[in-house]
């Protein structure tokens, strides 16, 4: 997907610092601090527009939310979806690289990791960019709670599949997974963006929750 630049996105982030952290790094350890209450953190590596995240956030107010968002165009999206929310408490953003969690974050400080439509990079010798490869899952690892939980969703069949067996290979134990989400529509799902374009158009949605095991 190609990126329309923003050019008064970085000011606009720059105003919103109580949307978006500054110096994520400086919170390492410290998240409580950020959101005054040591409630669980849920984070989404990947958060795009922001409507997951925020949706989540809503939903479970006795939980705080991170998402993780690399481009400004896309970060400034979710920006304004929080204003136009009332800017949930328990809601903040980080524009940061996903594969650098471990600046941001030391072993325990996550509950949980969101990986909602992923780039599938379905070249063999881009797997290693996959967010569900062993690499990405180590890294998950370092900053999650023991028996700490991976929720993923995708419309990619071949990233599902590749997931599926990485997790497993990986030594994670799969507690739920369905090749058909919307079949079933748990009435506590929040969609994403890319969840209601896929789904209307009659694609099956295909999620799983893995835990690492102690």
């Amino acid at each position: 997907m190609r990126l329309r630049h923003k050019p008064w996105a970085e000011e606009y982030i720059a105003q919103h610092q109580d949307i978006v952290v500054p110096n994520p790094e400086d919170y390492k350890g410290k998240w409580a601090e950020v959101f005054g209450n040591q409630n669980p953190l849920h984070i989404e590596v990947g958060t795009g527009k922001g409507q997951f995240v925020l949706g989540m956030a809503q939903q479970n107010p006795h939980i705080n939310y991170i998402g993780i968002e690399l481009f400004d165009s896309v970060i400034v999206k979710a920006v304004e979806k929080i204003i136009a929310a009332d800017q949930p408490a328990n809601l903040r953003l980080l524009k940061v690289n996903g594969a650098e969690l471990l600046k941001y974050f030391n072993k325990g400080d996550v509950d949980r990791v969101y990986l909602n439509f992923s780039d599938p990079w379905p070249k063999t010798r881009h797997a290693k960019r996959r967010l569900t490869h062993e690499g990405f899952l180590k890294l998950y690892e370092e900053v999650l709670v023991d028996n700490g939980e991976i929720h993923f969703k995708t419309d990619n069949r071949g990233l599902f599949e590749f997931s599926l067996v990485s997790m497993n290979h990986y030594g994670m134990r799969l507690n739920y997974v369905s090749l058909d989400l919307h079949a079933e529509m748990p009435e506590d799902n929040v969609m994403t963006e890319y969840e209601q374009k896929f789904s209307a158009k009659g694609q099956p949605i295909y999620r799983l929750e893995s835990q690492f095991i102690k």
